[in-house]
């Protein structure tokens, strides 16, 4: 492994509007692979990388709740939309000849493999890069939580959100320009403020199981790899 990156093994927290690049709607092929070489990039450093990728682009399950429709059936469709998303993603990398797979948290046999922890590190271990969709196979769960969940489960040395932004701001930097911003910060500082770099659960998860989150711009090209290595700009959430 590059003697330079300071984490073996990641968990890459993908969020789909991310995918959305400059359209509406949908996957911005142009982002899809450019994320794809950045993971590329990763593994040649010698990281083991899972990923796991929201559906925002194409489903939000909240977006009926908000309309009054039923939440639980919203989520089941935000998953959907994840597993397309993981199909997208993991085609980009296998382009560029990445051993790669999609690992579902819903049984969904034609389309792809359900996720078993035990199935998922066997994988890992002989140098495949796994997708995790399907969030935590459960509705009014995010997929910040399912994130924070295989993290633990793949025993990750850190979380690598891709956000929007540069880092953690104490509120919406496009709202207020004047926010403060967070070199490092606690994951109970986090909590204690209600940040919402990710849900609750999510940061929770992350603090009792002693896993670093580093969030940092998805916009920004090469962030990921100047990330790995502690460089670039970010936020670290670790206690």
């Amino acid at each position: 492994m590059d003697a330079g990156v300071k984490w073996r093994r990641i968990l890459l927290k993908v969020s789909g509007e991310a995918l959305l690049g400059d359209k509406g709607f949908g996957i911005d092929p142009v982002v899809i692979e450019r994320i794809a070489t950045e993971i590329d990039e990763a593994r040649q450093c010698g990281v083991e990388v899972g990923i796991v990728i929201g559906g925002g682009n194409i489903f939000r399950g909240v977006s009926i709740a908000a309309k009054g429709g039923n939440r639980i059936t919203g989520d089941h469709m935000g998953m959907l939309a994840t597993v397309m998303n993981g199909l997208a993603l993991v085609e980009a990398m296998k382009s560029r000849g990445i051993s790669a797979r999609v690992l579902s948290a819903i049984e969904i046999p034609a389309v792809c493999e359900m996720f078993t922890q035990r199935a998922a590190q066997k994988y890992m271990e002989s140098g495949e890069t796994l997708v995790f969709v399907g969030g935590t196979g459960n509705p009014l769960f995010t997929t910040d939580s399912a994130a924070a969940l295989r993290a633990a489960e793949m025993n990750c040395d850190a979380i690598l959100k891709a956000t929007q932004v540069d880092g953690i701001y104490s509120a919406d930097p496009k709202i207020e320009p004047n926010a403060e911003r967070f070199d490092t910060i606690s994951h109970s500082e986090v909590l204690k403020r209600g940040l919402k770099v990710m849900d609750t659960a999510a940061i929770a998860l992350a603090r009792d199981n002693s896993i670093p989150v580093i969030v940092f711009s998805i916009h920004t090209p090469g962030a990921l790899i100047d990330v790995l290595h502690g460089k670039g700009r970010s936020t670290i959430v670790t206690d």
